[in-house]
């Protein structure tokens, strides 16, 4: 995880500034197949954006 910067997003057809992080993600492709990496690394970003989610998830 990088550290939180205010970046230029666009939203709704205007630009506008946000907090953003970026997150990366190291894995053996041997071991791991890149599919459920990607997969992995979209629910810790739902996690991170929304985390009352996290209490409602069975």
């Amino acid at each position: 995880m990088h550290a939180i910067q205010e970046r230029p997003v666009a939203r709704e057809g205007q630009v506008v500034i946000r907090p953003m992080m970026y997150v990366a993600l190291t894995y053996d492709h041997r071991v791991v197949d890149g599919r459920e990496a990607v997969m992995f690394l979209r629910r810790v970003k739902e996690a991170i954006e929304e985390p009352s989610r996290m209490l409602m998830e069975v």
